[in-house]
């Protein structure tokens, strides 16, 4: 592989036992866990974005977003990891969302072997004459970085169209509000 072209790249699948298990993971003590922290802190981070602490990172920018939970010296798995990924997604998609693609790219480095997996979500947009489109929070990028089998980071940004076809954005509380929401 090179930098720009990956030796592997598939679309994400998951088997029905991996399901079996995320649907049994997400009333888990560990998605509670894991969110609560998220939580924490992009409170801390609304407040005082210099106190949060190292294995988390927020992104606000004109055009976008998102947040970076830095997985590589923390306790949790792969799998959990991957879980989080995927619950992330699964939240995007209760609000007016499609999946545009799901895919894993893995990349022979020098030093390490990397796997991207990524979840790009559009917003669902009607087109009516003469009508702005309705925007919500943008596109949404949810990416999962893998390197010699151990989760590196996970990402999530929301990037927004300035463009006078488009609707303001939502405010990124909002979106944020819906993926750290939990029904157990």
């Amino acid at each position: 592989s090179s930098p720009a072209r990956p030796a592997i790249h598939e679309l994400i699948e998951r088997s029905p036992a991996e399901l079996a298990d995320f649907e049994q993971w997400k009333s888990s003590f560990i998605l509670r866990r894991l969110l609560d922290w998220l939580a924490d802190q992009y409170a801390i981070y609304l407040h005082d974005p210099q106190a949060i602490d190292g294995h988390t990172d927020f992104l606000n920018t004109p055009s976008s977003q998102g947040f970076i939970l830095h997985f590589h010296d923390t306790n949790y798995t792969r799998r959990e990891a991957t879980f989080l990924f995927d619950y992330l997604k699964e939240r995007v998609l209760t609000l007016n969302y499609r999946t545009q693609i799901s895919d894993t790219m893995t990349y022979s480095r020098p030093r390490w072997v990397e796997t991207m997996e990524k979840h790009y979500l559009k917003p669902r947009l009607a087109f009516v004459e003469g009508e702005k489109q309705d925007q919500q929070f943008g596109n949404i990028m949810i990416e999962l970085e893998v390197r010699d089998d151990q989760v590196q980071n996970l990402r999530l940004r929301a990037t927004h169209y300035r463009d006078y076809n488009f609707s303001e954005p939502l405010p990124f509380y909002d979106l944020m509000q819906v993926l750290l929401h939990r029904d157990i």
